[in-house]
């Protein structure tokens, strides 16, 4: 299946804890359908300190799930992501606007 959400796409989140919120997409597992964005889904991590890094608590942004999140078109509103070819190459299109996400 083609991916609807790629790395670096601004998202926001439709369920969950986090409802509302905005962020970029750092990271996406495919495979698991979730996605790790900025800012979202902040859990709070024990680390034991080591000679590279400090120890503690630090909060780190957890994986999410792909259908809790919709992308933002460019008047910052969600929407639905479909697809269409233009020329010879498959791009994602906004279902609000039908604008060309990926030129």
């Amino acid at each position: 299946m083609a991916a609807k959400l790629k790395k670096g796409d601004k998202v926001v989140v439709l369920a969950g804890k986090d409802k509302g919120k905005e962020g970029t997409i750092t990271s996406v597992n495919p495979s698991a359908g979730k996605a790790v964005v900025e800012g979202v889904n902040i859990a709070i991590r024990h680390t034991k300190q080591s000679q590279g890094s400090q120890g503690g608590r630090l909060p780190q942004a957890m994986p999410i799930q792909l259908s809790n999140l919709a992308l933002l078109d460019k008047n910052g509103k969600p929407t639905r992501v479909g697809f269409k070819i233009e020329g010879d190459k498959k791009v994602r299109f906004a279902k609000t606007t039908g604008d060309v996400i990926d030129a």
